[in-house]
């Protein structure tokens, strides 16, 4: 029957949405990384694990994948999202302003790792082109493994973040060169660089055309999105840009994780990409899931068990060889001694996007595909031991300061200072914010109108759409690093389940709300706020202030006697907001005691 859905292609998409669905919150639950699961998982179900028993036990058909090709197509749409979640994190402004770090520590990390690897690997009898590619290959590391477990506020975290962000951002030109290869040499080997120049010379102009019209026309497509108001329409605008970049590319003769990749990069650069980061984020983490679920189904024990000396080789030469280039790295360029050990540890093993590379470099025929195979074993392995040697990493790296009298400074504050966070930008937002810029405060506005948005950037405001209504979007916003919360939308349903998701965060950060009445800042003080202002009050004191002053009543005994009145008020819609939290409190104390 025309358009029937695909038994075997329905059966193995749940298999994949399902395993994914439970790896991520069973090992979030634990605090351990799910890359290991997500292997673990593709290995259990793939061709190599249960799907192989199917013939005999016929029942494991719906819980298996029994045929390797049937994974392809969410292998490739897995990469083409991660891809596109690597771009999103990028900016130019981004690298700008950490330029020292990532294209000098990390070109020199990266440059460095691959040639002794590649040397290495020369050595062992591999062809120059080959050795190259694979160096460049296993020298990079896991941004999706790595950043989770460190972060990037402590000195570790830093170092760490500054070598992944340039490793990324090499992405581009290596699967661009790459790309360009495979096409070339397979098709016609004695024109490969006349191919080769054909290609470049299409896929240059291709994405010189896709900067200048992203430029342009991104901003006026996610400006028309936000307006709708709709997610639905704002997620399905990011989507349609990843599609059309990455047939672009296609089209062109490169890959068409390049487009995603420069996807990613253009939304960077708009005012939308915060949003863009927070409806996208549970497609990254799917699409990390099912990455590294398929690349666990394209293990097999049993060529593991066959061959585990040289592959246990292989993983501690990598492992071996990028410790000593990063950890040397770091301390000639005057880390401590500790944090270069932990870091050059953290950073030996392969990434996720090693496999990507492993695949373009056998596409463009600089290495067999036998060989691509055995080093994505290598990859899987080094993957999955990742939070391991992060561990041990840590572990050493104490004992060695330890030793040497170092103290960890890892609460070593950023070099941006602290700024406020205002939260809406309508008529008292702004007034809020202008004062604040007369008095030289630094501070950021977040305003969910795509209009007002684009208006207040024309102003010179520091502004960023986001919906606060999202948890997503107020974690985004770093408020454990903000010297104070403005709130001042009109809508008091949000200001309270904002002030109250906030508090539970930050305990200790200043919240100043706008208020409508005086019930609505009992609510917000009861919620967690600092300060409440209450609208109906303040033009109140306003208006007795001007009578007072057109009475004929000297300025300074009405001043004091407004600003007194309205702590007196604000005192007592304290007490009464503590009032009425105090019986509750009581109440949930003589319900614990046994």
């Amino acid at each position: 029957m025309a358009g029937a859905i695909n038994p075997q292609s329905f059966s193995d998409s749940l298999v994949i949405l399902g395993a994914a669905g439970l790896v991520i919150p069973a090992f979030a639950r634990f605090r351990i990384s799910p890359v290991i699961g997500f292997i673990l998982v593709g290995l259990a179900v793939g061709p190599a694990g249960l799907g192989s028993l199917v013939s005999q036990y016929p029942w494991l058909y719906h819980i298996t994948i029994s045929n390797q090709e049937a994974i392809e197509p969410f292998a490739e749409l897995g990469v083409i999202l991660l891809l596109f979640s690597i771009g999103l994190e990028l900016s130019f402004r981004r690298l700008w302003t950490m330029r020292t770090q990532v294209f000098g520590v990390g070109a020199t990390e990266l440059v460095g790792s691959a040639t002794l690897i590649a040397a290495g690997l020369y050595a062992l009898g591999q062809s120059p082109a080959g050795a190259f590619g694979l160096g460049l290959a296993l020298a990079l590391s896991s941004t999706a493994v790595v950043l989770p477990i460190v972060g990037t506020q402590t000195a570790v975290g830093r170092a760490a973040f500054s070598m992944l962000l340039f490793e990324d951002l090499a992405l581009v030109p290596i699967i661009f060169l790459l790309g360009a290869l495979a096409p070339s040499v397979a098709v016609n080997p004695d024109g490969a660089w006349s191919d080769l120049a054909s290609t470049l010379l299409k896929g240059g102009v291709t994405i010189a055309v896709m900067l200048v019209l992203g430029r342009f026309f991104l901003p006026h497509i996610f400006r028309q999105a936000a307006r709708t108001k709709s997610p639905e329409v704002f997620l399905a605008a990011s989507l349609l840009v990843v599609i059309v970049s990455s047939l672009a590319t296609s089209i062109a003769g490169l890959s068409p994780i390049v487009g995603a990749l420069l996807a990613g990069l253009l939304i960077a650069e708009t005012d939308y990409h915060g949003e863009v980061e927070v409806m996208t984020a549970p497609f990254k983490g799917l699409a990390l899931g099912v990455f590294l679920i398929t690349v666990g189904m394209s293990l097999d024990v049993r060529v593991i068990l066959a061959n585990w000396p040289t592959l246990v080789l292989a993983v501690l030469g990598v492992v071996l060889a990028k410790t000593l280039v990063t950890g040397a790295l770091l301390y000639f360029s005057g880390a401590r001694k500790g944090v270069a050990l932990e870091v050059g540890v953290l950073m030996s093993s392969p990434s996720e996007t090693t496999l990507i590379v492993l695949t373009a470099a056998a596409a463009a025929q600089l290495i067999l595909p036998s060989t691509a195979a055995f080093w994505q074993i290598v990859t899987a392995i080094g993957l999955t031991i990742t939070p391991l040697l992060a561990r041990i990493g840590h572990d050493f790296a104490r004992r060695l300061e330890m030793a040497l009298g170092e103290e960890r400074s890892d609460a070593e504050e950023e070099s941006t200072e602290a700024a406020a966070v205002v939260i809406g930008f309508g008529r008292v937002g702004r007034m809020v914010c202008d004062l604040l810029r007369v008095h030289n405060q630094r501070f950021i506005v977040v305003e969910s109108d795509a209009d007002v948005v684009a208006e207040a950037r024309r102003s010179g405001y520091p502004i960023v759409f986001g919906d606060v209504s999202r948890v997503e979007m107020l974690d985004k916003l770093r408020l454990g690093h903000a010297r104070a919360l403005i709130l001042t939308m009109d809508d008091p349903v949000l200001s309270i389940r904002v002030t109250k998701r906030v508090r539970g965060w930050v305990p200790d950060l200043p919240i100043i709300a706008r208020a409508r009445d005086t019930d609505h800042a009992a609510q917000l003080y009861q919620a967690g706020a600092s300060d409440a202002v209450p609208e109906t009050l303040e033009s109140s004191l306003q208006l007795a202030e001007t009578a007072l002053v057109d009475l004929g009543v000297a300025m300074g005994p009405v001043i004091a006697s407004i600003h007194q009145t309205r702590e007196d008020l604000r005192m007592g819609i304290k007490e009464a907001a503590h009032m009425e939290i105090a019986p509750k409190l009581r109440r949930l104390r003589s319900d614990e005691v046994p």
